[in-house]
């Protein structure tokens, strides 16, 4: 992929067709080591073949793959994400409800049992 990435980068920077020294001239400007033969291959592959067609190519192929969505739901199941299928943030924690004062059982009888 890295290799690919400098390929065009090549491209954008004006080369319309890389050579191996402009590929390894930009890895080695990030850091990157590269590989001999996969600089090759992308060369050998990509040579003399317009780019704005292999892109526009695979996007089409893109196109079909299914993204995204996970597992249906069964239906009738209760849900915690909302209905709308967005949010994309985290879960807000529910909030507690607060503990009920508990009476005593001979408050408001009026009298003491035991005074």
């Amino acid at each position: 992929m890295r290799h690919l990435a400098a390929y065009l980068l090549a491209v954008l920077g004006g080369k319309a067709n890389p050579t191996e020294d402009d590929i390894k001239a930009i890895l080695d400007a990030a850091g990157v080591e590269s590989n001999d033969e996969k600089i090759g291959k992308l060369i050998a592959e990509l040579k003399n073949k317009d780019l704005n067609e292999i892109i526009a190519a695979g996007r089409a192929k893109l196109s079909s793959v299914p993204s995204g969505g996970g597992a249906p739901r069964a239906s009738g199941a209760p849900s915690s994400a909302p209905a709308s299928g967005g949010g994309g943030g985290t879960k807000q924690p529910e909030k507690e409800p607060e503990p009920e004062e508990k009476e005593d059982e001979d408050e408001g009888l009026g009298f003491d049992l035991f005074g």
